[in-house]
């Protein structure tokens, strides 16, 4: 009786699958865009030497519509999409203006292709729709959403689970004597992972990017940055830095910068000097903790945040401090919004995506002897389409697989079951024993007891009854807040 009540009241005022839903109205109305500002134009190389670019706008979202075989086009609602096994999807409009040789024409908004649209999202009409509504145009009003309709199936995007990125993750195996550390740094939808680790003389080094067959001592990393006395390291440490961490500076046979890209050159693989110094500042701009920025004018900062890793490694040798990584304030769940903005940057980004096949198609044009041709006329929407839809129906994003999942229907908490689920990364044919472990911190979040038994059981985790997922803060906000309170002198 007691459970009975809470859930009714919980119900009132909140969605067991609200989460789906914030993530997806997030991604359309704020995400996408931001992708596309972040491309801000398209530069196409004419063969008569003329300049062309391609400046990206605002993006616009029609309703969900649907095009009959006599050409007519009308807006639908899901029970028709089910009933004719369609997909309820809008048109995705992106405002483009052709800049031939400096001079702007006039903006058109090309379609670019349909996106499926979320069950009761913001873009559903079901949303504004109440009770009678609902009743009286055939759908459920008990149906909270957070689904998609893909040739006539539901279709649910089951959250995932992944390390905290831009977070520095220590790691001690008392009975290997291995001291690392683990960092995903994360900028733009891109994530590089860094290694740092702690050899049995007491060098660290870090791995990343190309620079993975062997871990480079972070002193060297920071010379290349741009530190280029010992006194400047010295700084960068703080005050009374351990011998340990001083071992680290006496070891060091590079004594200047130049000796410093040398040493990452050949590591590279660069034989060439005259692109060597080229090749190591690409690294070490943009994959290099991007997080921190890309750019020449982020060295001296992202150097200094290695000193404060050396710092935190030789902390956790000395059992100062330490970390778990399996508490779960390292763990993020990517929800929705979250998958889809990956599969989209692949889409627009990728080798043979939406940007390229631009350049490709307006370039054939242009050599038959077209003159500035229409842009809707070299944009084939089919592109976006069949590859959002393939990864949707077949339910493989990048490089994870069972993503997207056919919603289970059995009875009602089934279905809400489904969209509050919870899978790990991890192969389940691995022992991984640690992960799959019971952990303090699931407490509140993640239900105790429901999980698969067999080889899945603790990899499929289910959100406790009564929690929520926050989505995560830009970071931007991150950064503008951060200003704000230094300039009131917080620090």
């Amino acid at each position: 009786m007691i459970l009975k009540t809470f859930l009714d009241e919980y119900s009132k005022n909140n969605k067991f699958v609200e989460h789906h839903i914030k993530s997806f109205d997030d991604f359309m109305g704020r995400r996408l865009q931001k992708i596309i500002d972040e491309i801000k134009e398209i530069e196409i190389e004419l063969p008569t030497q003329e300049n062309l670019k391609i400046k990206l706008g605002q993006v616009k979202i029609e309703p969900p519509i649907i095009k009959e075989s006599d050409g007519s086009i009308r807006e639908i609602l899901p029970i028709e999409a089910r009933l004719r096994n369609l997909t309820y999807s809008s048109s995705l409009f992106i405002e483009m203006t052709p800049v031939f040789e400096d001079v702007e024409q006039e903006p058109v908004f090309v379609n670019v292709g349909k996106f499926p649209i979320m069950i009761k999202s913001d873009l559903c009409k079901l949303s504004k729709m109440s009770k009678e509504e609902l009743i009286e145009v055939g759908e459920d009003p008990t149906d909270q959403g957070g689904y998609f309709i893909i040739n006539g199936i539901e279709r649910v995007l089951v959250l995932s689970e992944e390390i905290a990125t831009n977070r520095l993750i220590l790691q001690k195996k008392e009975s290997k004597n291995l001291i690392s550390a683990r960092l995903d740094s994360k900028f733009r939808g891109y994530t590089q992972r860094h290694v740092f680790e702690r050899d049995d003389i007491g060098i660290i080094g870090v791995r990343f990017a190309n620079l993975r067959n062997k871990a480079v001592p972070l002193i060297t990393l920071m010379k290349a940055l741009g530190i280029k006395t010992d006194k400047e390291i010295m700084e960068a440490l703080g005050k009374n830095p351990s011998e340990e961490i001083m071992l680290n500076l006496y070891m060091s046979e590079i004594t200047t910068q130049e000796e410093a890209i040398t040493y990452l050159g050949k590591q590279l693989g660069v034989r060439k000097q005259e692109k060597m110094q080229e090749r190591v500042e690409n690294i070490l701009d943009n994959y290099l903790l991007p997080h921190i920025g890309q750019g020449q004018d982020k060295r001296i900062a992202k150097a200094k945040y290695l000193a404060k890793v050396m710092t935190k490694i030789n902390m956790l040798y000395n059992d100062e401090i330490r970390d778990d990584i399996d508490h779960y304030s390292f763990k993020r769940l990517k929800l929705a919004g979250d998958l889809l903005e990956e599969i989209i940057r692949s889409i627009i980004l990728g080798r043979w995506g939406l940007v390229a096949r631009l350049q490709y198609n307006y370039q054939k044009m242009i050599k038959r002897g077209r003159r500035l041709p229409s842009l809707q006329s070299i944009i084939i929407t089919d592109v976006l389409t069949k590859q959002i839809m393939r990864s949707m129906a077949v339910g493989s994003f990048k490089d994870q697989t069972g993503v997207s999942q056919r919603l289970e229907r059995s009875n009602f908490t089934r279905a809400l079951d489904h969209m509050r689920n919870i899978v790990s990364p991890l192969s389940a044919s691995q022992s991984h024993f640690e992960a799959r472990e019971l952990h303090a911190t699931h407490w509140g979040r993640l239900c105790l007891v429901r999980t698969p038994e067999g080889q899945n059981i603790g990899l499929r985790k289910f959100l406790a009854l009564g929690s929520d997922v926050i989505s995560s803060v830009d970071d931007e906000e991150v950064d503008k807040i951060r200003t704000t309170l230094n300039n009131l002198g917080i620090k």
